[in-house]
């Protein structure tokens, strides 16, 4: 034995135990919890976006809606450039942005053709 042996050891390589299917083995739980979050956190999200969305867009006149900064009114005008008309008291109306509807309170049924 000589005083370089002593102090660097011989390194032997060692195989991986399983191979690949231990690398996918290793993935599992992560892709275990991505579906997870996937199916209670974001799929849930994006239906309640898509239907707040749908309900902002179906906003017409007469409605009773909520706003984001807490105001509720009665649409008297849906204007084409994202913009609401709410009637907040008997003559006081105010101009809102569609996006800041929170919430329909009643809607009004279409008008018959």
């Amino acid at each position: 034995m000589t005083l370089t042996d002593f102090f660097v050891s011989p390194a032997y390589a060692q195989a991986a135990p399983g191979g690949a299917g231990a690398a996918i083995g290793s993935f599992l739980p992560l892709i275990l919890i991505f579906g997870i979050m996937y199916f209670l956190l974001i799929r849930p999200q994006q239906k309640k976006m898509r239907d707040l969305k749908a309900m902002i867009e179906a906003v017409r006149r007469g409605d009773q809606v909520v706003t984001g900064g807490g105001i509720v009114g009665k649409v008297t005008k849906v204007g084409e450039d994202n913009l609401v008309e709410v009637e907040i008291a008997d003559g006081v109306k105010v101009k809102v942005v569609k996006a800041t509807i929170t919430q329909v309170l009643s809607k009004t049924e279409p008008a018959a053709s």
